[in-house]
């Protein structure tokens, strides 16, 4: 397991701070693609079961809550209709 703040070698490097613009500016290019590759290897990626199951969650989540909206509209209508006589 490793220590709170120790990071990979990579990730220690920092931008120079003197020199050509252009060529900070495409260093600092280099940095942020450096550091997007060591934060996507540390993803951990869902199995198929779990990415199947995830799915059915949010599949059966989201019709429950389409359901209750569209009672509630179907009450307010009635209540609607019923308060101003259409």
């Amino acid at each position: 397991m490793t220590e709170l703040g120790t990071q990979p070698p990579r990730a220690r490097r920092q931008q120079p701070q003197g020199g050509n613009p252009v060529s900070r500016f495409f260093g600092s290019i280099g940095l942020f693609i450096t550091q997007v590759l060591d934060e996507l290897r540390k993803v951990v990626r869902p199995t198929r079961s779990e990415l199947l199951n995830y799915t059915a969650v949010v599949i059966v989540f989201v019709t429950v809550m389409m359901l209750i909206v569209a009672g509630l509209d179907f009450v307010f209508t009635r209540l609607v209709l019923w308060v101003f006589g259409g």
